[in-house]
């Protein structure tokens, strides 16, 4: 039986250097299993948000920058592609439905994307929350997130407030008249509207869009005249800057269809990728870095390890005259040996029980920041590696910590009592 009553005892005569043992062990503990959450959390989030794109297309250069543009919505200035490949691309018979994304613009921070009603609904299979698809005007359906409602308006910046060449569009005014419900990604706090009304923003005539021309010329050219990326040209310049998009966003109608597409697209003048590829890249260079971090971990594991081990042996030294007494008095020796060892496996199970903790903690409180930059929810959840991995934590230390128990009773009653 584990003598708990003298444990308790010397814990709460000794307490400073508890107190000091549990902190290194929480605290080593607490690195590698936030470490792990969040790895984990990354990996899940992000694939779960690029999940419901299956293709996308864009102009050559950096695939991750391409994915990272037009799937989580991080602003980049991405090349753009001519509108007739958009077109192109939705006669395909092997798309079911192809939708652009244009972005450039902001409401308080939030992207404003350009695309179609076929994204919106991904092919009409994703009822809105509330309202409506917009129309070929100034029209917007918005994400759970972005805090607006049906019947808000609002004007568009272009660019982020505070950086250079941000101005905004004072004279378009947007209307709300759908709601998206919530997924969990970075469209929780998108705005999308029609990509036709992007391009008259900025002055660009949309393609087959020639009748209205005279009607919107002068309301064009005042907004081209507010400035953007081609500003200070002048009204009829603004007609011939031809229409383009950063990436077109394809759902293909199979698997094998998805793989002609892309093979058809990857050329001079276009690329295609499946974001879930450029993911497990990402996730290969993120691979890398945890072992790093891991190695590190089990540097301070060790450190702490030895530390414990310094005061396995202090804390046997104190309790030399005691162990002698006991042993005197007859006590057996797996009596002494449990005495030892219970005590100092129950410091290590301590410390590794509130290291989970403050790791989850952690992990939880790191996700929400990284959660509002990357625009996705990273889900933090303990899972069987934890598990795995607190259990041969503490089966080393139940191993390591058999050593000081055994070499407590070797030394004879006599000579501990006298303190040699």
């Amino acid at each position: 039986m584990i003598p708990w009553r003298l444990i308790i005892a010397d814990w709460r005569r000794l307490w400073p250097g508890v107190v000091v043992v549990v902190i290194l062990i929480a605290l080593a503990t607490a690195l590698s299993i936030s470490m792990s959450l969040q790895e984990r959390a990354l990996r899940m989030g992000s694939a779960k948000a690029a999940d419901r794109f299956d293709l996308v297309i864009g102009a050559p250069g950096s695939e991750t920058q391409l994915v990272l543009s037009s799937v989580f919505l991080q602003p980049s200035a991405l090349t753009l592609i001519p509108a007739q490949v958009l077109d192109e691309v939705q006669k395909n018979p092997l798309v079911a439905w192809a939708a652009p994304v244009a972005f450039g613009d902001f409401f308080q921070g939030m992207p404003i994307v350009g695309t179609n009603a076929a994204l919106v609904t991904e092919g009409g299979k994703r009822p809105l929350l509330a309202g409506r698809v917009f129309n070929d005007g100034f029209e917007a359906v918005v994400g759970a997130g972005t805090g607006l409602s049906v019947g808000s308006t609002f004007s568009p910046v272009h660019g982020q407030v505070g950086e250079e060449g941000a101005h905004a569009h004072a004279e378009v005014r947007y209307t709300v008249v759908g709601v998206l419900p919530a997924d969990g990604s970075a469209w929780d706090k998108a705005i999308l509207v029609p990509v036709n009304a992007v391009w008259r923003v900025h002055g660009i005539h949309a393609p087959g869009d020639h009748d209205d021309e005279h009607e919107h010329h002068d309301d064009e050219g005042h907004e081209h005249a507010e400035g953007d990326t081609h500003e200070h040209h002048d009204d009829s310049e603004a007609h011939h800057h031809e229409a383009g998009v950063p990436a077109i966003v394809v759902k293909p109608l199979s698997i094998a269809g998805a793989y002609q597409l892309r093979s058809l697209y990857r050329s001079t003048a276009t690329q295609a990728v499946f974001p879930g590829e450029v993911l497990v890249k990402l996730y290969s260079i993120l691979g890398d870095i945890r072992a790093l971090l891991m190695y590190i971990a089990m540097g301070t594991q060790g450190l702490v390890g030895m530390a414990v081990a310094l005061v396995a042996v202090m804390h046997l030294r104190q309790r030399q005259k005691q162990i002698g007494a006991l042993r005197a008095f007859g006590a057996p020796r797996t009596g002494i040996f449990l005495l030892i060892w219970s005590g100092l496996m129950s410091l290590v199970f301590a410390g590794v029980a509130i290291g989970v903790g403050l790791g989850y903690v952690a992990a939880q409180a790191v996700a929400i920041i990284m959660s509002e930059k990357s625009g996705f929810v990273l889900p933090i959840a303990l899972g069987e590696d934890d598990l795995w991995f607190v259990l041969l934590l503490l089966a080393v230390a139940a191993v390591v910590l058999t050593l000081p128990a055994v070499l407590s009773y070797r030394q004879s009653p006599a000579a501990a009592l006298r303190g040699e």
